[in-house]
């Protein structure tokens, strides 16, 4: 039984030969376009409210595609990531008993303080504008 979809040629074995109804993209990704490229900036900041969780992923999935949001994430995940260790911290000590509503409240005001200022960023990166934090410890260069 032959299939339809494969026309024998002489000195064709068939494998080399995909169906042009099942064609793939390419191994490598498309550059970011200019506005693409500040929505995922602004998405890298603006998921502080996430710690550095999002800003990690953006920054490895884009930083090769497009010049800003590799700059961007870079700098949010720079600011995320101490704070997100100590929230881990405060949130492990919180589950203590006795001393736990301290670390409960240290946890919440580091996600307050971030959050703040990962709103803050993500607003000025939206209106095509480099963000700068004050406090940074800067440890991906």
């Amino acid at each position: 039984m032959s299939n339809p979809a494969r026309q024998d040629r002489p000195g064709d074995d068939g494998r080399s030969r995909v169906n042009p109804q099942y064609q793939g993209s390419t191994a490598t990704a498309l550059p970011l376009t200019a506005s693409e490229d500040r929505q995922w900036a602004t998405l890298a900041h603006f998921g502080g409210i996430l710690f550095f969780i999002p800003s990690l992923v953006i920054y490895l999935v884009f930083r090769d595609r497009g010049p800003f949001t590799a700059q961007e994430s870079k700098e949010a995940l720079n600011f995320t990531l101490p704070p997100s260790a100590v929230a881990l911290v405060a949130f492990l000590l919180s589950l203590l008993p006795g001393v736990g509503g301290i670390f409960a409240v240290i946890n919440a005001l580091v996600w307050v303080g971030v959050t703040v200022y990962s709103v803050k960023a993500g607003i000025q990166v939206n209106r095509g504008r480099p963000y700068r934090y004050d406090y940074n410890l800067r440890l991906l260069h």
